[in-house]
């Protein structure tokens, strides 16, 4: 008879939290906080000390290595590079064994999220035509993941299983779109010696995982390096930690037989030596068996998995969290007004409200239309197109390269009512349309 597993008090009480960081929803409600939190402290009385702090100027190193960056420049570039690793890595499985790793299946979030981005930088080029404003075309092309996502899990049961891998197959691909879009279009000058650096690392990361090197402490100094070479270069810094997570190893060392089969070993000589008894001290012999069986379990495993397991609640409840208190500030006084009036606003609400759920829906009837997608089961139309408005939900990358296209100018408050005033409503007609009636079957 199996005794039942007792849990410490601790084990208890952490335990519901380290459930919810690994869900892709519970992203949403820690990012949210910090938004609003942003925005209440931008416009309070104390407005002064929140642009103060992240104007304070950070020094890392010594010596003749010495960075000196501002509180926000190092949030953006440091912190956001470790959000992008996890996407980098989500993105590897899900082309490896996820949804996009048959033609067909990815075809449908693929011609969704090009659709996604190519329509909604062209309604905002509409309304943009001349310098500094044409520079902010990337802005609405972002889907946020965790806030579309969570829109989409307000109507819980009633949205089938289908609809919700489609928005974050797609919000996936977005992610790729928007890390080459930072990389093409928003680098202004080249350092071509440190850019050398940082592709020195990359390739010694490559032939690191190759070699058959699986230590987490190793690709992370190759991608510290990698990292700061791409600082110094003009390359925004955070494609280094996309281009790192390409090259952590997918593939486990031993397969699934031969697991078993060292496994059985294992108990069986734990048999011999003596199985553990109540929660007493371990002999010695007992405890090199469990850590020879616990070095079994690593080699089962893939160190993607495990890096993107361990980061996921990093990420979720300390990384967006800070970037969105850090980003989300802006002033709502007199001067609000005036920026729905400005043609960088209005761009990034209609790229985000009109363009991303045209070109989404549009380019998934088309690729339907001509035989080459499925629609998902149980997945009509109608849903689809209110999942396409969700994806207006820009928020994060959105902000993201707003920060890049407009540095500290006005127009980069003006992009930012755009972006958030953009989400809102892209969140509520998405939820209107998937509210109206049953939001499945095919019809």
């Amino acid at each position: 008879m199996e005794l039942p597993q007792r849990f410490t008090l601790a084990e208890r009480m952490l335990r519901p939290i380290q459930e919810l960081a690994q869900n892709k929803l519970s992203g949403a409600a820690p990012l949210l906080v910090s938004a609003v939190a942003a925005m209440l402290w931008a416009n309070s009385p104390w407005a002064a000390s929140y642009h103060d702090i992240l104007h304070m100027r950070v020094q890392v190193g010594a010596g003749t290595f010495l960075l000196s960056k501002s509180l926000l420049h190092w949030i953006n570039d440091g912190l956001m590079g470790v959000f992008l690793f996890v996407v980098g890595l989500e993105i590897k499985r899900e082309v490896l064994a996820g949804e996009l790793a048959s033609v067909r299946k990815a075809a449908l979030p693929i011609l969704g999220a090009a659709g996604g981005m190519v329509v909604p930088a062209l309604v905002y080029l509409t309304l943009n035509t001349q310098a500094p404003e044409v520079r902010g075309w990337g802005i609405p092309m972002a889907t946020d993941i965790a806030f579309a996502l969570g829109a989409l899990a307000v109507l819980g049961e009633r949205v089938p299983i289908g609809l919700r891998v489609f928005l974050a197959a797609l919000a996936i691909v977005d992610d790729i779109g928007a890390i080459l879009v930072i990389g093409v279009f928003y680098t202004d000058h080249i350092a071509a010696p440190s850019l050398a650096l940082g592709g020195s690392f990359f390739l010694l990361s490559i032939v690191a995982n190759l070699a058959g090197v699986r230590s987490a402490v190793a690709f992370f100094l190759l991608g510290f390096g990698a990292w700061l070479g791409f600082l110094q270069s003009g390359v925004h810094a955070t494609l280094a930690a996309v281009l790192m997570a390409m090259t952590i190893p997918a593939r486990t060392r031993i397969d699934g037989a031969l697991f078993m089969a060292r496994m059985r070993r294992s108990l069986a000589r734990l048999r011999e030596a003596g199985l553990p008894r109540g929660r007493r001290l371990l002999t010695t012999r007992q405890q090199d068996l469990l850590l020879g069986m616990e070095a079994t379990v690593g080699q089962a495993g893939a160190p993607l998995q495990r890096l993107e397991h361990a980061l996921v609640p990093l990420v979720t409840f300390l990384v967006l969290p800070v970037f969105g208190l850090a980003n989300a500030g802006v002033s709502l006084g007199v001067g609000v007004l005036d920026a729905y009036r400005q043609p960088v606003c209005l761009g990034i609400m209609a790229g985000l409200c009109l363009g991303k759920p045209v070109g989404i829906a549009g380019a998934a009837w088309l690729s339907v239309r001509f035989g080459i997608a499925e629609l998902p089961a149980g997945v009509s139309w109608r849903a689809l197109c209110g999942t396409a408005a969700l994806g207006g939900v820009g928020f994060t990358m959105s902000l993201f390269i707003g920060a890049l296209a407009f540095g500290e100018s006005e127009l980069h408050a003006v992009a930012k009512i755009g972006i958030l005033s953009g989400s809102v409503l892209s969140s509520a007609i998405g939820l209107a349309i998937l509210a109206y009636g049953k939001p499945t079957g095919n019809r």
